[in-house]
Order: structure tokens, then C-alpha cells, then sequence
């Protein structure tokens, strides 16, 4: 048996023009697109089968490679932090070296596999593994409509409508994000949340017009040649995904750490070349704010995305991005990953590439028999 949301249909596509032009108008649809999210998943009432055919009590296994094992381990970090679902994640070809041993460690039953074209050659090995132990149901999550890893799931979910015709993930990590924040409150019955991502696309709508220029010019005016982002707890897997979308959309070499842990070698680079984006969170805000301070003296550029800044941050951060959302922390965790969508975009203008199409990627990685690249790639 297999549930899906073959009737969500994707939203249309604008034609590429200008270099950066089609990411960028993915980029400012998140809004629009979580809002045919909380559509697509109601309609069908997708959470409630989902919620009859999984357990929040069974240790729950994402499996991703790229910007999707960094979104398992996102929203396994959360399902664990406000839902005390049992939760891990692992890139695929951890499960693949190590099948016995990891599924053993973990103890889990449930597995998502998550690869927006459902065409990533490790994801799909990980599905055909998978299929050997009988004990284990398998969530297919893809963008695209007709997909082999769907063939090889017990289940699947499609988000057709977040799919993006760039090549980098923006609004599907988002949209699959918002999805699963969905199914764990349909675990646990919260209205509190549920009411908070309610208001989401009109709230992100609203400071997208006031933020995404502001992002957009600095990114694209300032030069560095390191990029730093920090964040604890679930941030820092906001933090590894920001880090991969620079490096991703404007070929720039960027490092993540978790903000304390940057005392302790990393903060030899800090310096005028070095931009250093926190991504403060509830919990350590207090004491990312006193490395705020500390690396601003040694020089560095300072980043920082908060919900509302302090007077100490106004006063040593270089580009403030401020929130201001009337939200619990677990409903803004979507709107704090736009800043590195835009600025990613600028970088990689700024220095005459074309984040539409980053060089040496494409949009699924497909491999041969002997596990190499294909000397081709056809566009998904």
C-alpha cells in the first residue's frame, strides 16, 4: 500500500533568464509554497494516514545525502528536542558500509529516505537494502511525480508543488521541513505549534519584503574569502546547510562548527577577511551573543540571525537579520534558513557565476555500475 499526494500538482515554473534569476524566484515562493503545503497535507488528510501507519514510539531513521541528510538530521534533532520522538539521521552511505551495524546501534524501524529527484544512486542502493529486512517500513519523500526510490519504499510523499527547476535545494527543504514539523504534532496533538505554522507564510511573506534586499546587497557588496556559520543544538544543522548552499550556489569554501566550539581552534581565522554568520538560538543565545563580542574584537565580520537583537548584537553584528516573529522558536526554524538562500545567490553573482547551475553539480547525483559519475547527466 502506498500514500501519496498524487494530487498535488507543482506550481508553475517560471523560464530561466538572466544567471540567478530562477533560484532567486524560488527562493522569494517559500511563502506561497508552505502555504500549498498546509493545503496539500490537509486536503488528502495525509497526516492522519500517516500518523495511522507509523509510531512515535519506534526509533524513527533519516536517511539523505547533501542538503537532505542535513534536513534529516534537522528534523530528527527537533522530533527528539519538543516531541521525544526517538530520532536519528545518517547520510546514505553510512547505511551502505555499515547496514548491520547501524540499523542494530539505532534500533530503528522506520525509515525515511529522503532525495528531492528520487534519482540519487546511494539513496536508492539504501532502498534496495532496506528491502531485505522485512521488519522495517520505508517512507519514500521525493518532489518528483514518477521516481525509482518510490518503487522501492513500503510508502511514499510526494511534494511535487515544492520542487524546484534550479539546481540547488531552497523551498523543498523548506516545504519537507514544514511537513514533518506537521506529522510530529500530529503525533502529539498540538494545537499550540500547529496554530503557530499556521501563520508562517504570511509572517515570512511579510519579512521577506523587509529583509531580502538588505541580505541580497550586503552579500553582494562585501568580499571574503572564508566563510564561517555557527549555531547549537538544531541550528547547527541550519548552520551545515547554510554553509553548503554558499559553497554550493558561488563555489566559496565555507566551515561549520558549533558556536562554542569555534573557541577552541577554529577562531585562528577570524579576521577582516572572515564573515562569521550565528545562527542564535533560544537556548544559547547568552552565550553566542559573548562570542559575538569576542570575534568582532579579533576583527572578523559578524553575521548574525536572531529573533530580536539585543543592544549588544546590534552593536557588534556587520548585517543584523532580525525576525521579529510573534512565534514560538519551533516555527521559525523555516524562515531562518532563507539568509543563506539569498546570500548564497549574491556571492555567487557577485563573482560572475551562475547560481542557476553551480558548476560540476546537477541536480541529482547519478552514478554508474562501478559507482563513477556517468560521463552525461539529463536534467530531472
Amino acid at each position: 500500500m502506498k500514500e501519496h499526494s498524487a494530487k498535488g500538482q507543482p506550481l508553475s515554473r517560471p523560464r530561466q533568464g538572466k544567471p540567478g534569476e530562477l533560484t532567486l524566484r524560488e527562493i522569494l515562493s517559500q511563502p506561497r509554497v508552505w502555504s500549498e503545503t498546509q493545503t496539500q497535507l490537509r486536503e488528502p488528510q495525509l497526516l492522519e494516514k500517516f500518523s495511522n501507519l507509523f509510531s512515535p514510539r519506534s526509533p524513527w531513521l533519516f536517511i539523505g545525502c547533501g542538503s537532505s541528510y542535513y534536513l534529516s538530521r534537522l528534523i530528527a534533532a527537533l522530533w527528539t528536542k519538543h516531541f521525544y520522538i526517538p530520532a536519528t539521521g545518517v547520510p546514505a552511505s553510512e547505511l551502505l558500509f555499515a547496514p548491520e551495524e547501524t540499523l542494530r546501534r539505532l534500533g530503528a524501524e522506520q525509515v525515511v529516505l529522503m532525495s528531492r529527484s528520487g534519482e540519487t544512486t546511494e539513496v536508492l542502493r539504501a532502498a534496495e537494502l532496506l528491502q531485505k529486512h522485512h521488519s522495517v517500513q520505508t517512507l519514500a519523500v521525493t518532489c518528483n511525480p514518477q521516481s525509482p526510490l518510490e518503487s522501492l519504499c513500503t510508502h511514499s510523499f510526494k511534494l511535487t508543488w515544492a520542487d524546484e527547476k534550479s539546481t540547488v535545494m531552497t523551498r523543498s527543504f523548506t516545504a519537507i521541513l514544514l511537513a514533518f514539523q506537521r506529522l510530529g504534532l500530529q503525533f502529539v496533538g498540538d494545537n499550540q505549534y500547529s496554530a503557530a505554522l499556521d501563520q508562517l507564510p504570511q509572517r515570512a511573506q511579510e519579512w521577506l519584503d523587509r529583509q531580502a534586499k538588505k541580505i541580497q546587497e550586503f552579500a553582494s557588496r562585501k568580499k571574503f574569502s572564508d566563510y564561517v556559520f555557527l549555531g547549537q543544538g538544531a541550528h547547527y544543522w541550519l548552520a551545515q546547510e547554510a554553509g553548503l548552499k554558499v559553497t554550493e550556489m558561488s563555489s566559496s569554501y565555507a566551515q561549520v562548527y558549533h558556536s562554542l566550539e569555534f573557541r577552541h581552534g577554529p577562531r585562528s581565522i577570524a579576521g577582516p577577511n572572515t564573515l562569521i554568520t550565528f545562527f542564535i538560538s533560544d537556548a544559547a543565545a547568552e552565550e553566542e551573543t559573548l562570542l559575538v563580542k569576542e570575534l568582532k574584537q579579533l576583527g572578523a565580520a559578524i553575521c548574525v540571525i536572531v529573533n530580536r537583537a539585543t543592544p549588544e548584537l546590534r552593536k557588534y553584528s556587520d548585517l543584523l537579520i532580525e525576525l521579529s516573529l510573534d512565534v514560538p522558536e519551533f516555527a521559525r526554524y523555516a524562515v531562518t534558513a532563507i539568509p543563506a538562500h539569498l546570500m548564497g545567490t549574491a556571492i555567487g553573482l557577485r563573482k560572475g557565476l551562475n547560481p542557476d547551475a553551480p558548476k560540476n553539480l546537477t541536480r541529482a547525483v547519478v552514478l554508474g555500475s562501478n559507482g563513477s559519475r556517468p560521463p552525461k547527466r539529463r536534467g530531472v
